[in-house]
C-alpha cells in the first residue's frame, strides 16, 4: 500500500518560517512536490522536485520556498520562509511512482498552514 504522509504544519505569524516533511512508502518516487488548497479557492502548484533534483516552483513562492527531497529515505521537505498571510492553506504532499504499472499520482491527507498577520 502506497501512503504519503505529512507533517510539520501549523500556525506562525508573518515573516516566520516552518518546515514541512512528506514521508513515503510502498513504492520508489520519481516526482514528488507540494500543492495547496486555501479556503474556496482551487488546488495550486507550489513546487516539484525530481528524483535527480531539478526542482519548479510557483510563481507566488519563488525566492520564499525551497523544496529538497532524501530519496534514501523517501522524504520530500518543503522550507517555507518569509511566510505571507495569503500563504494559509492546506498543503498537500504529492507524489508519482516511478515503478509501478501507469506510474500513478498519489496524494497525502494534507496538514494545515496558517499564517497569522
Amino acid at each position: 500500500q502506497v501512503q504519503l504522509v505529512e507533517s510539520g504544519g501549523g500556525l506562525v505569524q508573518a515573516g516566520g518560517s516552518l518546515r514541512l516533511s512528506c514521508v513515503g512508502s510502498g513504492t520508489s518516487f520519481g516526482t514528488m512536490g507540494w500543492y495547496r488548497q486555501a479556503l474556496g479557492k482551487q488546488r495550486e502548484l507550489v513546487a516539484t522536485i525530481t528524483r535527480s533534483g531539478r526542482t519548479n516552483a510557483g510563481d507566488s513562492v519563488k525566492g520564499r520556498f525551497t523544496i529538497s527531497r532524501d530519496n534514501a529515505k523517501n522524504t520530500v521537505y518543503l522550507q517555507m520562509d518569509s511566510l505571507k498571510p495569503e500563504d494559509t492553506a492546506v498543503y498537500y504532499c504529492n507524489a508519482q511512482s516511478a515503478i509501478l504499472s501507469g506510474f500513478p499520482n498519489y496524494w497525502g491527507q494534507g496538514t494545515q498552514v496558517t499564517v497569522s498577520s
